[in-house]
């Protein structure tokens, strides 16, 4: 989706005083994890993901030997190049993250075409709801992998879902075949994003990280409107080289990269940095019931049945013959809830390795930062997914107007990064931003439900836009920095992770709002505006795009598409509005940490 840039990673802290500020200056959370060797022959004694190292007892010319695996390569590979090769890192995750933002708005703004191609337009949220959910089971364990073996591995793993997911999107023939296709996509595109930008943390200073994520993340500005053009060429040709191209384009930029990592870390062994890891002494049967236990399988299972049980039903339980009476419906909510239940009883209970990191929610600022975060992301989906279906129907743009309107915050966010980077920076803090950004925010969301009545200019619409960019933009940076300063260099990927698992239920949480209200509003709505000739086409004309912008601008019908499109999309920001207020609370929970530490070595951004 081109709103992709909104869950990217963006911190700024200052290094240079080391960590010799007080516990009050910097909140750091002391987490320890069971011990490993429970789990066969002998443990991995760089196992337990939670718990912080002292950096400052180490040497800066050598890694930490004593943080996780992954950790320790990393630090071995900025210790083994030079500036010319840190550069190059830069351009190769400046280049994935160009190919995935373009691809993203050219494959976001396809897929209201798509769904309505096979007859199931109201299926948008539900193909979000399942994409977030997913999302968020995929981080955990992925950031255990990057953490336990190696950040390479990580990356080929997310470059295979990706790859499948695109193949499947570019040759089905149904929308089942499609949704599959956009599961794995989900998987594939967040957890590759999240690996270059774990890479990121590895290879930046605090100080500087802010405006490295903003360098990475700049070709936002660019693709924002390049994608929207491309996916209109697309649909006017063959909407499935739209994900055809990106199979060959994605590889061409990824396994580069790769290779890069790859040398360093070979190079890193040849000067003594990396020592060759002793055998486990597991067997094949024990090393199985190791992972499964050290990936909380059982875990990421009911977690995301659970979620996926529970938040569908909302969206399509309009669709059911009987609405909530259905007793498939009462069966999905009701086994959805026992799962979520059973997930938080075995977590709390029976998970020797937890699915989160919990002990992180000792930290109030990572508390405040997170259920901001889950927010917003329900804020903003609850109306996102049918914006740009709103923008053609109800302004009569284009395929490519409506997504250079959707994507303002791209744009807007991307360039205003640099100067939040700078802010931060330069203060050292971020609370005071945060206080700034989330009333403007309820403010631009809030506008959109006056503006969203019929025949208020689309000029109105773009304002609203803007703030909610600059907005959105400082949340991201606020919520990651907020985060990561209760974490060191060997918990960096694990706090992010953990804070994109609340952003992505949220995201689902979002999305299911978004779909009950499209599902219990649109065709009450469409049956009580269109004139009595259309009445009989109802049906049609909810589950398709292609026939509402059939209708011209003026047309009796059009005019009825148009009023119902605005009811329902005002209920969508009133929910938003009012779920987004509660983070009026949750700022105040976060302290006002300054932040000082270090975290990282070699030569770095």
């Amino acid at each position: 989706m081109p709103s992709a840039l909104r869950r990217k990673l963006f911190s700024s802290n200052d290094p240079q005083e080391g960590s010799s500020s007080s516990a009050s200056d910097v909140g750091t959370t002391e987490m320890h994890l069971q011990d490993p060797e429970r789990y066969g022959a002998q443990g991995d004694s760089k196992h337990p993901q939670n718990e912080v190292i002292d950096q400052d007892q180490s040497s800066e010319d050598v890694p930490n030997e004593a943080a996780q695996d992954g950790v320790t390569q990393a630090e071995a590979i900025t210790l083994s190049w030079n500036k010319t090769s840190m550069i190059a890192t830069y351009a190769l995750m400046w280049s994935i993250y160009c190919v995935n933002a373009f691809q993203s708005n050219i494959t976001g703004n396809l897929s209201a075409y798509i769904t309505s191609g096979f007859e199931a337009h109201s299926l948008l949220p539900v193909i979000s709801i399942i994409s977030s959910i997913m999302g968020a089971a995929t981080y955990m364990p992925l950031a255990k992998v990057l953490n336990l073996w190696d950040r390479t591995v990580g990356l080929i793993i997310m470059l295979v879902f990706f790859l499948l997911g695109l193949i499947l999107a570019a040759t089905c023939n149904d929308i089942g075949t499609y949704c599959a296709s956009q599961v794995f996509y989900a998987i594939g595109s967040a957890g590759l994003i999240f690996c270059v930008d774990v890479v990121t943390i590895d290879t930046s200073t605090l100080r500087s990280r802010g405006l490295a994520y903003a360098l990475t993340s700049s070709p936002f500005i660019i693709t924002a409107y390049a994608g929207p053009a491309a996916a209109e060429q697309f649909y006017d040709t063959n909407w499935r080289w739209g994900y055809g191209t990106f199979c060959i384009v994605l590889p061409a930029v990824v396994l580069p990269f790769f290779g890069l990592l790859r040398y360093f870390k070979s190079k890193a062994k040849k000067n003594g940095l990396l020592k060759d890891k002793p055998k486990s002494g597991r067997t094949f049967k024990e090393n199985v019931w190791y992972y499964i236990i050290e990936f909380d399988v059982l875990g990421v299972f009911l977690l995301t049945a659970g979620l996926a049980l529970f938040l569908l039903p909302f969206t399509i339980a309009g669709s059911a013959e009987d609405d909530w009476k259905s007793a498939h419906i009462i069966v999905m909510l009701v086994i959805g809830f026992c799962c979520l239940i059973a997930f938080a009883l075995a977590e709390r209970f029976l998970a020797p390795v937890p699915f989160l990191p919990w002990e992180l929610l000792a930290n109030r600022t990572v508390i405040g930062a997170c259920l901001i975060d889950a927010t917003y992301q329900i804020s903003y989906y609850c109306w996102y997914d049918y914006f740009t279906s709103y923008l053609q129907v109800v302004f009569g743009t284009s395929l490519a107007t409506a997504g250079y309107i959707a994507s303002i915050f791209d744009v807007v966010s991307g360039v205003w990064l640099f100067c939040v980077g700078f802010a931060i920076k330069g203060s050292r803090r971020f609370r005071w931003l945060l206080w700034i950004a989330v009333p403007l925010y309820i403010l631009g969301i809030g506008l959109m439900i006056y503006f969203r009545r019929p025949h208020f200019s689309v000029g109105y619409t773009i304002m609203c836009q803007i703030f909610i960019a600059f907005a959105g933009g400082t949340m991201i940076i606020c919520q990651q920095v907020a985060v990561l300063s209760a974490s060191d260099h060997n918990n960096a990927a694990a706090a992010l992770a953990f804070l994109n698992v609340f952003g992505n239920i949220g995201g689902g949480i979002g999305g299911s709002i978004s779909g009950a209200v499209w599902t219990h509003t649109m065709p009450d709505a469409l049956q009580k505006y269109l004139p009595a000739e259309a009445l009989a086409d109802w049906e049609t004309i909810y589950e398709d795009l292609a026939t509402q912008l059939s209708y011209p601008m003026g047309d009796p019908v059009r005019e009825a598409i148009i009023k119902a499109y605005a009811v329902a999309q005002s209920r969508m920001l009133i929910a938003g509005t009012c779920i987004m207020a509660t983070s009026l609370i949750w700022m105040f929970i976060i302290k006002d940490v300054k932040l000082t530490k270090t975290q990282t070595k070699g030569v770095l951004f």
